[in-house]
C-alpha cells in the first residue's frame, strides 16, 4: 500500500512527493519489533526512503534470534530526516560504542525528527540529546533515564520539539503514526494505520503497571532485573 497525497500550501509539512530519507539503527540484541513496528507504518509515508544502518554491513541478530541485514553503514549515512532508534538488551552495550554514540549524534545534528522506541531512549541519552527533554521509555527502566537529563514522562508517546520518545515495545507503532501524522497529515497517518487494521483489542489488560496485578508485575520485573540493574549500574558510572 503506497499512498500519495499534495501538501497544503503553507502546511508546513515536508512536501512527500519527493523523498524523504528516515534512518533506523539496527544492533545486535535489538528487540525485533522496536524495528519493525515503525518500519511497517513508515514504509506507507508517501516519499519515504528507509535505510537499516548499522556500524559494518554485516547481519545483526535480534534479542530473539532473528537475523537482520542492515542496507546501508554509519559511512555511508551520515544524514537522514528522520531517526529511529530502537531499544532491547543490546542497547545496554551499545551505549558505550563510540562509533555509534558518534553516528546518533551526526545524524540528529541534522534531522528534522529524532524518535527512539523502548529502551532506544537511553542511547539518544547516551549522546546527550535528550537533555531538557521530556521523554519516556518502558517502564521497567524509566525512572534511570533522569540521569541523562531527561525529564521522565509515564506516557506511551512523548512529543517535546523535533524529540518523538516511545514507551515499551510496542508503542513504537503509535510513535510511527504520531510522526506520519506531522510528516503528512492526519489522514494519512489513519490512512496506514487502516491499512494496517492497526485496531488493538488484547485479551488482557495488562500492557502496563497501572492495570496488571501485583503477580504479573512481579513477575515481570523478575524477568528484566539483570537487565535494570545493568542499565542503573551503568548510568552512575557514565554520569559519575
Amino acid at each position: 500500500m503506497k499512498l500519495t497525497w499534495t501538501p497544503e500550501p503553507g502546511s508546513g509539512r515536508l512536501d512527500l512527493m519527493s523523498e524523504i530519507d528516515i534512518a533506523f539503527l539496527v544492533y545486535r540484541g535489538m528487540a525485533l519489533l522496536d524495528l519493525s513496528g515503525p518500519y511497517e507504518v513508515l514504509q506507507n509515508l508517501p516519499g519515504a526512503r528507509l535505510h537499516v544502518v548499522a556500524n559494518t554491513p554485516e547481519p545483526v541478530v535480534s534479542d530473539g534470534g532473528v537475523k537482520v541485514w542492515p542496507t546501508t553503514t554509519f559511512a555511508e549515512r551520515p544524514r537522514a530526516q528522520v531517526l529511529c532508534v530502537p531499544g532491547g538488551a543490546g542497547q545496554i552495550e551499545l551505549m558505550e560504542d563510540e562509533p555509534t554514540v558518534r553516528w546518533i549524534q551526526t545524524v540528529a545534528a541534522g534531522a528534522q525528527w529524532v524518535t527512539s522506541v523502548c529502551t532506544g531512549s537511553f542511547l539518544l541519552g547516551a549522546a546527550g540529546l535528550l537533555r531538557g527533554y521530556r521523554a519516556t521509555s518502558h517502564w521497567a527502566s524509566l525512572p534511570l533515564l533522569a540521569a541523562y537529563g531527561a525529564t521522565i514522562v509515564e506516557e506511551r508517546v512523548v512529543v517535546d520539539r523535533n524529540r518523538i520518545t516511545a514507551a515499551g515495545v510496542t508503542a513504537g507503532i503509535d510513535l510511527a503514526l504520531h510522526l506520519a501524522a506531522r510528516l503528512a497529515s492526519p489522514e494519512v497517518a489513519q490512512a496506514i494505520q487502516l491499512g494496517l487494521e492497526y485496531d488493538p483489542q488484547p485479551p488482557f489488560q495488562s500492557g502496563h503497571p497501572r492495570n496488571a496485578s501485583p503477580a504479573v508485575i512481579d513477575m515481570v520485573r523478575a524477568r528484566f532485573a539483570d537487565r535494570v540493574a545493568r542499565r542503573e549500574a551503568q548510568a552512575r558510572r557514565l554520569r559519575g
